[in-house]
C-alpha cells in the first residue's frame, strides 16, 4: 500500500465490552479489511491502534459500533489520529490496567443457542456437559474476581484447560477465543448430588435429580449466583412442604419452565413479555396466570415465570424434570441466598432432600432478576443477575462515591469517574445475614473497580437509626445524608439524564425519614437533581399506634387512619362486616393515652387501612402483602368511579375516601369494586396535584 494512502488511528471503546467476544470481533474486522494494529482490554474498556486505507478505517468505525457482539453495550467510541507504527499484522495484546477500572463487567449470560446445540449433539464433545459457555453466554459478575476480566481473575483459574480447549481458547477465529469459563468434561468442573446416602457425578446426578423432582423431592440445585430450591411445581404436597420447610408462608414462588412454549401454557403473555422473557437478562416476568398451580402463588392473578437460562436447567428438563419447576431463593425466608457450598449444606439442610452441587465457585450470591411489562416501558422490580452490575447513569461526579442505599430492599451503588454501577439486590438488612451480605457487597464493589471507601464519598439514608446509616459513618470520613424520598423522585430524573430539569415528583411508599423526623411515604416535591426539591404537598397526616410495627398488622394502620378522624366507633369496626380483630381496640388505646404514637403521611399504610376496612384483617407475611391483595381485588373489577381523594391547603385529604369506603361497606358493595374505586382516587388525587402545580415534567417512584 503507498505510505502516502495509510493513516492510524486510535480507538477507546467503553461500556459493556470485556468477556463478550469484543476482541476477536475487531480481530476478524481488521483481518477481512487487511487492517494492521492490536486490541486489548484496559481499565476502561477496550483500546484499538488500527492502520490502513482511509476508507477502510471508516467502514471499520462503522461496523465496530453497528454490528458489535449481542452481548455488547457500547456506550462511546472515542476515535483520534495516531502515528503510524507500520505493523505487519493485527494481534490481541495482553489486557493492562493502569488507573481504577471503569470498564462495565458483563453481567451473566444465559447459554447460547450454538451450545445448546452442542449440548444436545451426542458427536459433539460437550455433549451434556452441565458448563457449556462460549463467548456469547455464559457466567460473567457472579465468577468475577478482578479486572480486567481474564480467567486468572475468575473462579475458573484453577481449573487448567485441557489441550483442546487451550487451542480454542487461543484462536482469535473460534467462538470460544478467550471465553474465561471455558472447559469440558476432560478439563472442568462438574456436578454431584448428595442425597445423604451416596453422591453420584456428571450426567447420572442430573438424571437422578430429575427423577427426585418427579417423585415430589426438594432440591437445592446450584446455578449461577447460588443456590435454588426446585420441587415439582404442580405437587401441591411439595409445595406445601417447600413453604412449611423454608418459612414461606403466602409470599409467591417462581415457576422455571424449559422455553417459551411451556411459559404460554401457565401465563398471557404478550409481545413484551415475550421479549422480557427472552431477553439477555432471562429475568422471572410477573404475567397473568392461567393455569391452577395451588399454592404456588395464592390470592395472585399473576405468575412470576423464568425461562431455563444455565445448560443444567435445560438438561434437567431434558432428563425429564417436570416441566414446571418452583425456582426459589436458597435460603429460608428473608435469609440471602446460600451460594457457597458449606453454608448451602447447613443452612438448607432442613429444606432441601438433597444437593445438586456444582463444582464451579460462585464469586458473589447473585438472585434472580424480576420484571413487569408496561403499555409505556419494561419495570425491574429486582435488580440482580442479568442486570447487576449494570452501569445505570453517568453523573457529574469528580470524586468516587459509594451509595450504601436504605434498609429495606437493599442495593449499593457506586460511582467511578462519573460511571454509576448498582450492586445485585441484597435484601432487608434487619437481618445477620443479610447485612453481612451488604458490608461484603461494598467490599466486592469497592475492590473491583479500585476504589477505597475511606477516599470516597459515602451517602447514606437520612434515617439516623438504619443499619446502612451507622456503618456508612464508620465508613469514610466525607459522609453525606441523603433525603430518603428525594432519593426517589432523583434516581428517575438521573435514569432519564434529566439532573437539571424541574418536575413535580411523587414519592409514594411506606416508610422513610422525613425533614421533621415523622414517617414520611405521601409526599409531593418540585425541583431539580441540580438545584434540589422543596416538599410542596403530602398525604394529611395521621397518627401511627406502634410505629414501625403497624406495617405488619393492616388494622394497627388503620386505626390512626381512622380513629376519630370519620365518626365511627371503635365498636362498630369489630362488628361484621368489618371484623377487626382485638389488636384494632389495643391500638386505639396507645392513641387515646398518646403512647407510642408517631405521626406520618405514608402512603403504603393508607394502602394497608383501605386493604383491612376490604377484609384484609390478619398480620402480613411479607412485605406488601396487603397492597397486592387490594391489586388483586381490583384487577377483578371493571372501571367504575372514583372515590374522593381532594388535595386540599397541600394536603391530599383521605378523609372522605375512607368515609366514602366505610359506608360503601355498610352497604354491602362489592368489595372488588371498591378496590378498583381506591386505585381510581390515588390517580385522580395525582391529577388533581398536578393541575394545581401546572407543571409539565411529572415523575412518579417509590417503594
Amino acid at each position: 500500500m503507498p505510505a502516502h494512502l495509510k493513516e492510524a488511528r486510535h480507538l477507546r471503546v467503553t461500556g459493556v465490552v470485556q468477556g463478550v467476544g469484543f476482541r476477536p470481533f475487531v480481530y476478524r474486522l481488521a483481518m477481512e479489511r487487511s487492517l494492521t494494529g492490536w486490541v486489548l482490554n484496559d481499565a476502561d474498556g477496550v483500546q484499538i491502534h488500527i492502520e490502513g486505507d482511509a476508507a477502510l478505517l471508516d467502514d471499520f468505525e462503522s461496523v465496530l459500533v453497528g454490528c458489535a457482539p449481542s452481548a455488547a453495550r457500547i456506550a462511546e467510541v472515542q476515535s483520534a489520529v495516531d502515528d503510524i507504527s507500520g505493523a505487519a499484522t493485527f494481534e490481541i495484546r495482553q489486557s493492562r490496567r493502569v488507573d481504577a477500572p471503569t470498564v462495565r463487567v458483563c453481567a451473566d449470560l444465559p447459554v447460547c443457542d450454538a451450545c445448546l446445540g452442542e449440548l444436545f449433539d451426542p458427536a459433539d464433545r460437550r455433549y451434556r456437559y452441565p458448563y457449556i459457555n462460549c463467548t456469547n453466554c455464559g457466567p460473567r459478575y457472579s465468577i468475577v474476581l478482578g479486572l480486567p476480566y481474564d480467567r486468572a481473575q475468575t473462579t475458573m483459574r484453577d481449573w487448567t484447560m485441557c489441550a483442546q480447549c487451550r487451542a480454542e481458547y487461543e484462536n482469535p477465529l473460534d467462538r470460544r477465543f478467550h471465553a474465561q469459563p471455558v472447559a469440558c468434561h476432560q478439563c472442568g468442573p462438574s456436578y454431584v448430588l448428595e442425597d445423604g446416602r451416596s453422591s453420584l457425578r456428571g450426567h447420572p446426578a442430573i438424571v437422578a435429580t430429575a427423577k427426585m423432582l418427579r417423585d415430589g423431592a426438594i432440591v437445592a440445585v446450584k446455578g449461577i449466583g447460588g443456590y435454588h430450591l426446585a420441587c415439582d411445581a404442580h405437587n401441591t404436597t411439595a409445595v406445601q412442604a417447600l413453604r412449611e420447610r423454608k418459612y414461606r408462608k403466602e409470599r409467591p414462588f417462581a415457576v422455571m419452565v424449559r422455553d417459551g412454549a411451556a411459559a404460554r401454557e401457565l401465563v398471557d403473555i404478550d409481545g413484551e413479555e415475550e421479549s422480557l422473557l427472552q431477553s439477555p437478562p432471562r429475568p422471572i416476568v410477573l404475567a397473568r396466570a392461567k393455569a391452577a398451580l395451588h399454592g404456588v402463588a395464592p390470592e395472585n392473578d399473576e405468575l412470576g415465570i423464568l425461562l431455563a437460562y444455565a445448560p443444567v436447567h435445560h438438561l434437567l428438563f431434558a432428563a425429564g424434570a417436570p416441566n414446571a419447576l418452583v425456582m426459589t431463593s436458597g435460603n429460608r425466608s428473608s435469609e440471602p441466598i446460600a451460594y457457597r457450598d458449606d453454608d448451602a449444606r447447613r443452612r438448607l439442610a432442613g429444606i432441601a432432600d438433597a444437593f445438586l452441587v456444582g463444582e464451579r465457585e460462585v464469586a458473589r450470591r447473585i438472585d434472580d432478576s424480576i420484571a413487569r411489562g408496561g403499555p409505556v416501558r419494561r419495570a425491574i422490580l429486582r435488580h440482580a443477575r442479568g442486570f447487576a452490575p449494570q452501569c445505570v447513569v453517568a453523573l457529574p461526579a469528580r470524586e468516587p462515591i459509594v451509595a450504601v442505599g436504605a434498609d429495606l430492599k437493599n442495593a449499593v451503588a457506586l460511582v467511578v469517574r462519573g460511571q454509576t454501577f448498582v450492586s445485585q439486590h441484597v435484601g432487608d438488612l434487619e437481618h445477620f445475614d443479610a447485612f453481612e451480605s451488604f458490608k461484603s457487597t461494598i467490599a466486592d464493589l469497592s475492590e473491583l473497580y479500585g476504589i477505597l471507601p475511606e477516599q470516597a464519598v459515602i451517602a447514606h439514608d437520612a434515617h439516623p437509626e438504619y443499619r446502612s446509616t451507622l456503618y456508612a459513618q464508620q465508613l469514610g470520613v466525607h459522609v453525606e445524608a441523603v433525603g430518603h424520598h428525594r432519593a426517589h423522585i432523583a434516581s428517575v430524573l438521573a435514569e432519564h439524564q434529566a439532573l437539571e430539569t424541574p418536575a413535580l415528583g411523587f414519592a409514594f411508599d411506606g416508610t422513610g425519614y422525613g425533614d421533621d423526623a415523622t414517617i414520611w411515604g405521601g409526599e409531593v416535591f418540585l425541583g431539580s437533581v441540580r438545584e434540589g426539591f422543596d416538599r410542596v404537598a403530602h398525604l394529611r397526616p395521621a397518627r401511627l399506634a406502634g410505629g414501625d410495627a403497624a406495617a405488619l398488622f393492616p388494622v394497627q394502620a388503620a386505626a390512626g387512619f381512622l380513629f376519630g378522624q370519620i365518626g365511627l366507633d371503635e365498636d362498630a369496626l369489630e362488628r361484621a362486616p368489618f371484623n377487626f380483630p382485638s389488636r384494632y381496640r389495643a391500638a386505639c388505646e396507645l392513641l387515646t393515652k398518646d403512647v407510642r404514637v408517631f405521626a406520618t403521611t405514608s402512603m403504603g399504610r393508607l394502602f394497608d387501612t383501605v386493604a383491612a376496612l376490604l377484609g384484609f384483617t390478619r398480620e402480613i407475611t411479607f412485605e406488601a402483602q396487603a397492597a397486592m391483595w387490594l391489586e388483586y381485588l381490583a384487577c377483578r373489577s371493571a372501571p367504575v368511579r372514583p372515590y374522593p381523594f381532594p388535595l386540599r391547603d397541600g394536603q391530599l385529604d383521605y378523609v372522605p375516601l375512607l368515609a366514602a369506603i366505610v359506608g360503601d361497606r355498610l352497604r354491602k358493595r362489592d368489595i372488588c369494586e371498591m378496590a378498583r374505586a381506591f386505585h381510581g382516587a390515588v390517580v385522580t388525587g395525582i391529577l388533581e396535584t398536578c393541575r394545581f402545580f401546572g407543571h409539565e415534567r411529572i415523575v412518579i417512584s417509590g417503594g
